[in-house]
């Protein structure tokens, strides 16, 4: 596992399913990306247990996000063919349907590699060689602002992951920081000792 936060994400280029449904095999993802925010997910392995209620969680949060800027894209070392499968099987029977945002094959496993997030067994409940439940946000730099991991029992919050963008969002419009339960709406702290007082003077009971 690396540690990518405040470093570049990965550039990589790799066969996928895209949002309409478009099977290609040279997505790029700086090309993808380009102007905008980023949300890459990775999860084990098509057809499993947790991954298509994460994956179905996400969907419905796509458009939200697409309308924040955010390019969303999915990743695991299952091939696009079989991304395409899941998105063709119904959610009745264990699919996904047919999800609204690019999901990358990875399977030589440069990309889960090069983002530093490719089990090697172990203690883990995760198999060798899978991705792990790994979610980074990505500023429309290019620069990891979040990376967040789970063990392979536990699926993601995917409410949280919005609210980390709108977050970065809020700090890059105001230059206020976000305290610990900030949602929007919220006020922020302004990054100083006066600052940490007057919101901890009105806010602490709230926390």
């Amino acid at each position: 596992m690396s540690v990518l936060l405040g470093r570049k994400a990965p550039d990589f280029t790799a066969p996928a399913v895209t949002g309409s449904g478009e099977i290609v095999d040279n997505y790029s993802f700086s090309k993808s990306t380009e102007g905008k925010y980023a949300l890459v997910f990775f999860y084990p392995l098509d057809f499993t247990f947790v991954c298509p209620s994460e994956l179905i969680a996400l969907d419905k949060r796509v458009e939200k996000l697409k309308q924040m800027g955010v390019e969303v894209i999915s990743v695991s070392i299952d091939s696009h063919f079989t991304h395409n499968a899941w998105r063709n099987t119904p959610v009745n029977q264990g699919g996904i349907g047919p999800v609204r945002y690019t999901m990358v094959g990875d399977m030589d496993h440069s990309i889960t590699k090069a983002f530093g997030v490719e089990s090697e067994g172990g203690d883990s409940y995760y198999p060798p060689g899978v991705a792990f439940r790994a979610s980074f946000v990505i500023d429309k730099k290019g620069v990891v602002r979040a990376q967040h991991m789970n063990d392979e029992p536990i699926g993601r919050n995917i409410d949280e992951l919005v609210r980390v963008v709108e977050a970065l969002q809020f700090f890059e419009e105001n230059g206020d920081v976000c305290p610990a339960g900030w949602q929007k709406g919220d006020e922020g702290m302004v990054n100083t000792p006066d600052g940490v007082a007057n919101y901890l003077s009105a806010n602490s009971g709230k926390l």
